[in-house]
């Protein structure tokens, strides 16, 4: 993919988006993304190749390297941003689908034909739903990818110095250094704090788009009521007034 095709599909995104998602994208392709394309690929590049263990034992480095690193950080950031990535783009096929209908329905019925929808990009009906389930989605991921790197090693943090106890083919306990471990360190700090921030953007964001949507039914339970009210308040005058000329026509008796 192309640096054209990029462009053009975010602002696809943004298109259809609100603030929240803006910022989001801003930091996800910003400074995940262009960090991980432009440093952090180098940095764990020579990651298994300089894993240096103090035995000659045959296998026993890669047998380590594999018990202590069983996905790579930056395969596993690479899968990350692919998945919360992708919720996106729900909005944009689910917008699509909306004009797509609305192309046929003209085809069908002619141009002066009423529209199906208002505005194929405004965010109610079906595609609120989509819109929101695109955000728990990308939430649950980032969780996730957080919980399995944090899970993996105990922790965010990498140790100079790693012991493979009882791992065959390795003779008793095996020291092995990490190669460059305090740049790789600032660098896994970097990537959580802004999967971090990436989160409360988006739970600020599914706040936001439920509070919405309570303020506008609200307001329309408010409207229709007044609607109501009016309209039983006019009848039961109408009601008042008929009842006025009923009595002024009918004849008085004189004594």
């Amino acid at each position: 993919m192309d640096w054209k095709t990029l462009q053009g599909l975010l602002s696809g995104v943004n298109k259809y988006s609100t603030a929240f998602s803006r910022i989001w994208l801003s930091m996800v392709f910003v400074f995940r993304v262009l960090v991980y394309v432009v440093a952090a690929e180098k940095v764990w590049g020579d990651e298994q190749k300089d894993f240096d263990c103090n035995t000659r034992q045959p296998g026993c480095t890669n047998v380590c390297y594999d018990h202590f690193f069983p996905v790579s950080h930056i395969r596993l950031w690479a899968l990350q941003l692919i998945f919360v990535t992708c919720p996106s783009l729900l909005v944009i096929m689910h917008v699509a689908y909306r004009e797509d209908r609305e192309r046929k329905n003209r085809e069908k019925n002619g141009e002066n034909c009423p529209k199906l929808y208002s505005n194929t990009g405004k965010k109610h009906g079906g595609l609120w739903w989509t819109y929101l389930f695109s955000l728990f989605f990308k939430l649950v991921i980032e969780i996730l990818f957080l919980f399995l790197l944090h899970k993996m090693w105990d922790s965010f943090d990498l140790p100079r110095l790693v012991q493979c106890t009882n791992v065959d083919p390795c003779p008793n306990t095996v020291d092995c250094y990490i190669a460059r471990p305090t740049e790789k360190r600032v660098f896994t700090y970097f990537m959580v704090g802004a999967s971090s921030i990436c989160i409360v953007l988006t739970v600020c964001e599914i706040f936001y788009l439920i509070f919405k949507r309570v303020v506008q039914r609200t307001r329309k339970w408010r409207k229709s009521k007044r609607s109501v009210s009016y309209s039983k308040a006019s009848t039961c005058h109408c009601h008042v007034k008929s009842e006025e000329k009923e009595t002024k026509s009918q004849p008085r008796c004189v004594a």
